[in-house]
């Protein structure tokens, strides 16, 4: 030890440290580590190797065909679908400018607006199309129905097995039922496009085909009276038809907008529609608005009936113009009593009752004793020639059968044989007893066109069909007939259809179908106004309990004896036909016969 300085006031030692170097380590660890880097370099290089020689050598041709068909994109051009005109040529649907988007596998319709939206914030998979568009909204919502993208479930039936999951279909209505016509054939082009998916140039392409047009019986018209006609009546029906089951008009309420469903979510409703988006339709299933009453509803058809069993005593010998019976106000038949309305309602009877007397009066006692004359299963065949209890056919989906009872049904399905006074309420369309107001419109129908069912329809081209041909002669139908036409004048029950007249000078004079009417107005042109013949009968359908409102209907065609319309209205729990419905029908006469 030594000392260096007094500053450090202590000694340090100065002897040198021993050490060593890489120099001075075994030769084997330091071999490992040279060699060590560029091995697992190497080790590296080969993997790189190896992985690009599977990827272009082995795999090349998978990944030149990917990457190909990354390049080369298949743009579907879709088809316009056929325009609907109704019986004039006025167009009852547009397609206006559009796009689609599928979103999670479902197709999404979508308006202009929303589509310049949804491209500003970066969205590319919209696809060019066409939207419908119902410019008659809710007042022809039952007869066009509306489109939607196709179910599953329609992909795995025939009909659709052409199409592609995503397609767009009718859904109900006409564009249902004519889906065939009414679709297109998508077109294709093919386009190549940069790593951001812009089409760079087209390749190719192949047009779209637009859907067939199509021509309704409709008179749009017609249809818009007919519409606002029922404003007042929440569910309910009304059919206008010629005597050879052309439809002119038919609505059910209550109603929706269909545009709802197809013009996206820039569609703006109507103030006046019942429901202002999709989820109110399809929630409400107390009004059920996707139901047409028209052809699906099913109803005791009250004393409209009475046409059916009239035809019945008529038609097989069993009574005549003479037969009579007397309005005693009430039937017994044993504890049970039966009355006449006329009676229960004003205490008033009707006297001697002839056939006429009785559908001109809507006589209760004159049809329960009818009914008891015929017997229940005449009655029932007679009903079952009328096409009560058959699909008539009519070209849009969802028609339903009415029901005919008879002994058979109630012990099978009531559990009970049949009694006189089951009989009595089948007379008078009460009971066991359903019917469509379609086929309501078709009794009238029959007597108008002079005793022939035909198939009603709403496709111009499909042209006329008899469904059971003269099946009633001149001496059933004019004393029907006639009837009808008592029962729409003075005396008779229609009270709103008395005296019906019209100003239209072009309606010619011809002492049976229409009249002079003088005493319309007077001012200087009464000659110009016409009293025209209707033939009609009323109904008022009791059904539920003592508290529930009855159904209101009037069927009727006119004029009476050259008849141009089957008018048929139905009022869900609303009153009496000749309150409530036969007001209802006068609109349409009116429309008709000013024209």
């Amino acid at each position: 030890m030594e000392k260096i300085s007094p500053i450090f006031g202590e000694s340090i030692s100065t002897e040198k440290i021993k050490r060593r170097g890489n120099w001075d380590e075994p030769e084997s660890p330091r071999v490992a580590r040279i060699y060590l880097i560029p091995l697992l370099l190497a080790i590296v290089v080969f993997l790189v190797l190896s992985r690009l020689f599977y990827l272009q050598i082995i795999k090349g041709q998978y990944y030149r065909n990917l990457s190909e068909q990354n390049r080369i994109k298949t743009i579907v051009i879709h088809a316009p679908r056929g325009i609907i005109f109704d019986r004039n040529g006025k167009p009852l649907v547009y397609n206006v400018p559009g796009f689609r988007q599928v979103v999670g596998g479902q197709t999404k319709l979508i308006g202009q607006e929303e589509a310049i939206e949804l491209i500003a914030s970066g969205t590319k998979n919209l696809e060019i199309d066409s939207l419908r568009q119902y410019p008659y909204k809710d007042s022809l919502a039952h007869v066009l129905g509306y489109v939607g993208q196709v179910s599953s479930e329609e992909l795995k039936t025939a009909e659709f097995a052409n199409y592609k999951a995503g397609d767009v279909v009718g859904k109900t209505g006409i564009e249902r039922e004519y889906e065939g016509f009414l679709k297109g054939e998508d077109g294709k082009q093919l386009a190549e496009t940069d790593s951001s998916g812009k089409v760079v140039r087209k390749l190719g392409e192949t047009d779209a085909a637009a859907g067939r047009n199509i021509t309704l019986t409709i008179d749009s018209d017609l249809q818009k009276r007919a519409y606002r006609a029922m404003e007042k009546v929440e569910k309910g029906a009304l059919i206008v038809s010629t005597p050879r089951g052309e439809i002119l008009a038919l609505v059910s309420k209550p109603s929706f907008d269909p545009n709802l469903f197809t013009l996206g979510k820039d569609y703006k409703i109507s103030a006046s529609s019942t429901y202002k988006n999709v989820s109110e339709i399809l929630l409400d299933t107390t009004r059920q608005p996707f139901l047409n009453r028209a052809v699906s509803g099913r109803y005791p058809p009250g004393s409209t009936f009475k046409l059916i069993t009239a035809a019945a005593g008529l038609q097989n010998g069993i009574i005549d113009t003479s037969y009579k019976v007397v309005d005693t106000g009430i039937v017994r038949v044993g504890q049970f009593s039966f009355a006449n309305w006329y009676y229960t309602n004003y205490g008033g009877k009707d006297g001697d009752v002839d056939v006429i007397k009785g559908i001109k009066r809507s006589n209760d006692i004159f049809f329960y004793k009818l009914a008891e004359k015929i017997g229940n299963e005449e009655l029932s065949e007679m009903a079952r020639k009328f096409g009560v209890d058959k699909l008539l056919g009519i070209d849009v989906m969802g028609e339903e059968e009415g029901l005919v009872p008879t002994d058979e049904w109630k012990r099978k399905v009531i559990g009970e044989r049949w009694f006189l006074g089951d009989t009595y309420h089948f007379g008078i369309g009460q009971g066991y007893i359903l019917a469509t107001p379609i086929a309501v419109n078709s009794w009238a129908q029959t007597i108008a066109s002079g005793g022939t069912l035909y198939r009603p329809f709403i496709l111009k081209d499909l042209g006329h069909k008899k469904l059971n041909d003269k099946f009633l002669d001149s001496a059933t139908i004019n004393p029907i007939r006639q009837g009808m036409i008592e029962s729409c004048a003075p005396g008779g029950v229609a009270w709103p259809l008395f005296e019906f007249r019209v100003k239209n000078e072009k309606l010619k004079i011809d002492g049976k179908n229409f009249l002079e009417a003088p005493l319309a107005t007077t001012s200087s042109s009464f000659k110009d106004y016409r009293k025209v013949s209707i033939a009609c009968k009323t109904g008022t359908a009791q059904h539920g309990g003592e508290n529930t409102m009855p159904h209101a209907w009037i069927t009727l065609f006119a004029p009476a004896y050259d008849p141009q319309i089957v008018i048929t209205v139905l009022a869900e729990e609303s009153g009496e036909g000749s309150n409530v419905a036969a007001p209802i029908a006068k609109e349409i006469l009116t429309e008709w016969f000013s024209r």
